[in-house]
């Protein structure tokens, strides 16, 4: 006797019997392109894997070794930032975040430099809304003095 299937039930039994091999054709479709040098690190471990090879590379970047000697940095706010300051604290200091460390911890005022995740600058003034008066290179592709919000700041430091 011959039974006929229904669409559905068709559908479903074709689907489950093609299934695996669907799978595994798309499993290997992504690892070939998308899964770490390293097998053994989990999709979320390679997520950061990718994030500390990207950081590494702009800190190469930003403390002047992939531009040869000194020479101003792509990201270069922390560069210039570097002759804001009485004493040059060196090429390690291109990079903004690095200014978190440098000197001793302060609070907003004049001649504080202030650092934001991936900005640093110098308070020069406060303007009459309560906005502080920043310099910083780089920013907007230029050395700029302009009043700025010191929201999202990590830190303030003096020498």
């Amino acid at each position: 006797m011959i039974r006929f299937l229904s669409a559905p039930a068709l559908a479903l039994t074709m689907l489950t019997s093609t299934a695996p091999q669907a799978l595994a054709a798309h499993r290997h479709h992504h690892a070939a392109h998308a899964a770490p040098r390293h097998h053994h690190v989990a999709h979320a471990g390679y997520r950061h894997y990718r994030h500390a090879r990207r950081y590494a590379s702009y800190r190469r970047y930003a403390v002047g070794q992939a531009r040869g000697h000194g020479g101003r940095p792509r990201a270069w706010c922390g560069w210039y930032a570097r002759t804001l300051v009485g004493h040059d604290p060196g090429p390690g200091f291109n990079l903004a975040r690095n200014w978190a460390r440098w000197g001793r911890p302060a609070r907003p005022g004049v001649g504080v430099m202030v650092v934001w995740p991936h900005h640093v600058g110098m308070i020069t003034g406060q303007a009459p809304d309560g906005h502080w008066i920043i310099k910083s290179g780089n920013d907007g592709s230029a050395v700029r003095e302009r009043p700025r919000s010191i929201a999202g700041a990590i830190a303030f430091r003096s020498s």
